[in-house]
């Protein structure tokens, strides 16, 4: 049955039993089923803003019930993060989406060549038909429902596979969708990482996959025997540049700001600060003023969330154990405030210079750690950045405009944001998606709907036309013309 929207579901603090496997077969059978289903109705403008117009109310009706789920598979979750980044975002991006999408979905006249005229183009938005959708286990409801509202604006139907790691999460995402679209228009596919695997080897007519660039290897290794497209959202290491001459004290409040949140399990959250090696101690100082600002308590503090799972927070400081090995200085923000945290909390720590070599140099972080390191010079700054794999984001800190557009034109990365940190991804006509190891594709607003689109291009001969001077037996007269034009 599909939940009353009026009526939040509760969920228990104990575990919730492991989803059932979904065979590949059973999934091959959900595909074809939606398939068929957009063959006989594609969507049109009027039952996508109605679905998405319910969809917006059972979120508005259901905010508790997720707000619940959430915290309970994370152990605790800061209720604001959840509003802000799960729930207020979603909304947004269906209000955007209503707004604006009659526009995007009218055909676009396209200027045709001056020597075909007066043919006429024109670029057409059909949908692709039945769209995937692989979601994390950071921002769970977002990271699904996103992709799902901007799938659902351009006209196709969508398989969704949320996180086996938030399971209560995952089973709310599918009443929720239960409540709003028939079943051969959305399903939502529980299970564990095998049903993952034969979920991203269906042959989809596009698959967005969000998650760690290891696993986005094998996600397209999976689509290319159907040569399905791809949009990946990966990771990285987004670093943090402050420029000579910033301040120091507002630069360590926007990166605190940006770490913190979310336990620092943000895809695009700051991985590393590089700051001028004068200003090095000053920064590790002052970075750890704004966390005790924000987080005076942990264990006990309801504005604190946990690492996700004990998996994860071993991870974390067995990294963390690596670089004390090497000898990496440790600075920790670690009050002890008798209290007893239910889930995974790590304190906020900073490593000041760890060498390429340490593990929290080598991949992403995603948690609490963030290492520090001091560079001499500007460019030697930007020469560091270069010399690694393009990051899902960038945050440089500089006030010298001239400085600040060299430094936009020389690092490639999926988003940055200047002066400040994470605040890009909430933006609805700013793409997000990453370049290199940490992605492809875009989405967001209308980058969205173009993702889930094929903008097919249309000619339109005119009645009369001079075509017929390319057929043969060709004249002196398309030769001297062909000689004209191509001289």
């Amino acid at each position: 049955m599909p939940p009353d929207p009026s009526a939040p579901a509760a969920y228990p603090a104990a575990p919730a039993p492991p989803p059932a496997a979904h065979p590949a077969a059973s999934l091959a059978t959900t595909l074809a089923t939606l398939r068929n289903a957009w063959l006989q109705q594609r969507p049109g403008y009027a039952q996508r803003m109605d679905e998405l117009e319910r969809l917006a109310t059972i979120i508005k009706a259901q905010r508790e019930a997720i707000v619940e789920a959430i915290n309970a598979d994370f152990g605790r979750r800061a209720t604001v993060e959840t509003l802000a980044a799960d729930l207020m975002v979603t909304l947004e991006e269906i209000k955007h989406v209503r707004r604006h999408l009659k526009r995007w979905m009218k055909p676009r006249r396209a200027p045709i060549n001056a020597l075909f005229l007066p043919a006429r183009g024109e670029i057409r938005y059909l949908p692709l038909g039945v769209v995937g959708i692989v979601a994390p286990w950071n921002y769970p409801f977002q990271l699904a429902m996103i992709p799902l509202v901007d799938a659902i604006a351009a006209g196709n139907h969508v398989m969704i596979k949320p996180s086996e790691f938030t399971p209560r999460t995952s089973a709310l995402i599918r009443e929720l969708c239960a409540a709003v679209f028939p079943a051969e228009r959305v399903a939502v596919i529980e299970g564990d990482a095998a049903v993952g695997a034969a979920f991203t080897a269906l042959p989809f007519d596009h698959l967005l996959f969000t998650g760690s660039t290891a696993v986005g290897r094998k996600v397209m290794a999976a689509a290319a025997p159907n040569l399905t497209p791809v949009t990946l959202e990966l990771g990285g290491k987004s670093p943090a540049l402050i420029a000579p001459g910033f301040d120091i004290a507002h630069a360590a409040e926007r990166i605190a700001t940006g770490k913190l949140f979310n336990a620092g399990q943000t895809c695009v959250a700051p991985d590393y600060v590089l700051v001028p090696e004068a200003q090095r101690d000053e920064f590790v100082s002052a970075y750890l003023a704004a966390v005790a600002k924000r987080h005076p308590q942990l264990a006990g503090n309801p504005d604190v969330t946990c690492v996700i799972n004990p998996r994860q927070a071993a991870r974390l400081r067995e990294w963390l154990d690596d670089a004390k090995q090497r000898g990496v200085a440790i600075r920790q923000h670690a009050p002890d405030d008798g209290a007893t945290a239910p889930g995974e909390i790590l304190p906020p720590t900073v490593l000041i210079d760890p060498p390429d070599e340490a593990r929290v140099m080598q991949e992403e972080i995603f948690g609490p750690l963030l290492p520090v390191k001091g560079y001499r010079t500007h460019d030697e700054a930007i020469a560091y950045i270069l010399g690694r794999e393009r990051p899902l984001a960038f945050y440089p800190f500089d006030r010298d405009r001239e400085r600040l557009e060299r430094t936009l034109d020389s690092v490639v990365a999926g988003s940055v944001c200047v002066n400040d940190t994470l605040i890009q991804f909430g933006q609805h006509e700013l793409p997000i998606g990453g370049v290199g190891a940490s992605g492809m594709g875009h989405y967001h607003g209308h980058a969205g709907f173009l993702t889930f689109s094929k903008a097919m291009p249309v000619m339109r001969q005119a009645r009369l036309n001079g075509m017929g001077l390319f057929d043969p037996p060709y004249s002196k007269l398309i030769q001297r013309l062909l000689d004209f034009l191509t001289r």
